[in-house]
């Protein structure tokens, strides 16, 4: 809190700011504390960190909480779905489907067809210093 008044008659000299310079300001003037208490909005409702957000990709045919109770919870005890960002879909691997495996060629053929390059490119050269 400090900081933020520190910082709010720097701000209204310079008058109107974009949201993302004034963001851009806070993180190059500030850092994180994890022990530091929850920061929270004017209603009193926790704020989330960006840097702590992350995604998961839930099967279809499981519950968002079934999922979330086994795989993310013992793991972070504070997490929640915000639901305005849930996005349901399904994602084809076009690869896996798709792609066939060609093995390398032989190493003695791509040395082979190394060295006839290296002779041709010898011989352009010897062309044009010439």
């Amino acid at each position: 809190m400090e900081v933020e008044k520190a910082l709010k008659p720097l701000f209204a000299d310079a008058g109107k700011l974009s949201p993302a310079l004034r963001k851009a300001v806070w993180e190059a003037v500030s850092e994180r504390d994890s022990e530091a208490p929850v920061v929270t909005d004017k209603k009193g409702r926790p704020e989330p960190d960006p840097a702590l957000r992350d995604e998961e990709h839930v099967p279809l045919q499981e519950s968002l909480e079934r999922y979330m109770e086994r795989e993310v919870m013992p793991f972070v005890g504070d997490a929640w779905i915000d639901a305005t960002k849930t996005k349901v879909g399904y994602e084809v691997p076009l690869t896996r489907l798709f792609y066939r495996y060609e093995p390398p060629r032989a190493l003695r053929e791509i040395d082979a067809e190394v060295r006839q390059l290296e002779d041709e490119l010898r011989g352009l050269l010897s062309e044009v210093v010439e």
